[in-house]
């Protein structure tokens, strides 16, 4: 008579590939819905370093002013007087930031929006200056 262990088949455990793709198929739709659910969060962070660009540039214009006698740029100067200076250093040495969608933040003197005598602001994600998504030192 043989011993009751010599009877049973040697098998090992394993997963089949039904029971992985399974898996995989719940970890991407996990994933994908995680993304999905992200995607609001994105624009929030974009606006949010918006406001924070335009506040340092805030700063630097007003710096410029101080060192420049109470002279702020004018609109053919723009922004790029904080880079080239007609005399001193250059207040931003790596240059004007982009907005996050890109492009260069606009410069505005006299300003139409802002109580400050000046508007700085981005075009916002429709890349359009004038629109309802700018954002601006006037908010």
């Amino acid at each position: 008579m043989k011993p009751l262990f010599a009877l049973r088949r040697n098998t090992t455990a394993a997963f089949t590939l039904l029971e992985i793709m399974l898996v995989v198929m719940i970890i991407a739709l996990l994933a994908g819905s995680a993304i999905y659910l992200m995607r609001g969060n994105v624009d929030v962070a974009k606006e949010v370093r918006v406001k924070t660009d335009i506040q340092n540039i805030l700063t630097q214009v007003q710096l410029y002013e101080t060192l420049n006698g109470g002279r702020l740029p004018t609109n053919e100067e723009g922004l790029q007087a904080l880079v080239k200076p007609k005399r001193g250093a250059p207040i931003l040495k790596e240059g004007v930031p982009k907005d996050p969608w890109g492009t260069e933040y606009q410069y505005r003197n006299p300003a139409t929006k802002s109580k400050q005598g000046f508007d700085v602001f981005s075009a916002g994600r429709d890349y359009k200056a004038g629109t309802d998504d700018d954002i601006g030192n006037w908010d």
